[in-house]
C-alpha cells in the first residue's frame, strides 16, 4: 500500500518553525476509523500515514521527526530493524499507542531498552500471559509532572484495559488508572536515552479517540518526542 500524505488543519498558516514531520504507522490490528481524527487540527504537524508492509522499507531519518506506531506487527526483517535502530539512534522521537505495545514483543532491544513495556502474548517463565478487557471505565490521574501532561488533569475514559504487562522499572510513569482489570500504569516515558520515547496504553476506540484529554495527550507526546516540548 502506498503511503498517504495528509495535512490536518494546515490551511495557509505560516509557521514560525518547520512543522513536525510525523509518520503514522498502522497494520496488523483492526481499528476504528475514528483514530485518524485524534490529531485533527494540530497545525504544527505534517502527517504521513504509512502502514505495513511499506512502513520501514526506507530510511526514515531524512523525512520523519517522530514515528507514531498504532500497529501490532513483529518486525523480523533485519533490514527494517536496522532502519528502526538507525532512526532512534539518530535522536528522532517515538510514540507507541495502545495495541502497538503488543508488537515486537520478542525483540528484546525494542521492548526492554526503547519502549520500556511489553504485552506478553504467552506465559513466559514466572510471567503470565497478558490480558485485555474491552468496555471498561477508567479514572486516570497524573503520576508525575511532565511536558507530556501539560494541561491534562484527572479524567475518565471508556477504553480497553491491559493486565499483567511487563513494565520496565526504568520507565517513568506519567498516568495511572484505578481500574482493577488493568495495570495501574497507562502512560510512561521509555528508558531509551538516545531519543525521546512515550508509550500510551490508552486509545482503543471512538470513546477514547474523541476524548479531548486523549487528543491533547497524544499531541503533547508527539511535540515532546520531537524536542519541541520543554525538558
Amino acid at each position: 500500500m502506498r503511503a498517504i500524505s495528509i495535512l490536518l488543519g494546515l490551511g495557509s498558516l505560516a509557521f514560525a518553525a518547520e512543522p513536525i514531520r510525523v509518520q503514522l504507522t498502522t497494520g496488523g490490528h483492526a481499528h476504528d476509523i475514528s483514530f485518524y481524527g485524534v490529531l485533527e487540527g494540530q497545525r504544527d504537524f505534517r502527517i504521513n500515514v504509512n502502514p505495513h508492509p511499506s512502513a520501514f522499507r526506507r530510511d526514515l531519518r531524512k523525512d520523519v521527526d517522530v514515528l507514531v506506531v498504532y500497529d501490532m506487527v513483529d518486525v523480523n526483517d533485519e533490514a527494517q530493524r536496522t532502519r528502526l535502530r538507525d532512526f532512534l539512534e539518530s535522536g528522532k522521537g517515538l510514540v507507541v499507542l495502545h495495541h502497538a505495545l503488543c508488537g515486537n514483543w520478542q525483540w528484546k532491544w525494542w521492548y526492554e531498552e526503547v519502549v520500556g513495556g511489553r504485552y506478553l502474548m504467552k506465559d513466559e517463565g514466572a510471567l503470565p500471559k497478558s490480558k485485555f478487557k474491552h468496555d471498561e471505565d477508567m479514572n486516570v490521574t497524573p503520576a508525575a509532572k511532565h511536558p507530556v501532561l501539560a494541561g491534562i488533569g484527572p479524567f475518565r475514559v471508556h477504553d480497553e484495559t491491559y493486565k499483567d504487562m511487563w513494565i520496565s522499572p526504568k520507565s517513568t510513569v506519567l498516568l495511572k488508572s484505578d481500574n482493577p482489570t488493568g495495570d495501574p500504569q497507562v502512560a510512561w516515558i521509555g528508558p531509551y536515552r538516545a531519543s525521546r520515547v512515550v508509550a500510551i496504553q490508552l486509545g482503543h476506540g471512538p470513546e477514547a479517540h474523541r476524548l479531548p484529554e486523549y487528543r491533547a495527550l497524544v499531541a503533547n507526546a508527539i511535540r515532546w518526542a520531537a524536542g519541541r516540548g520543554s525538558d
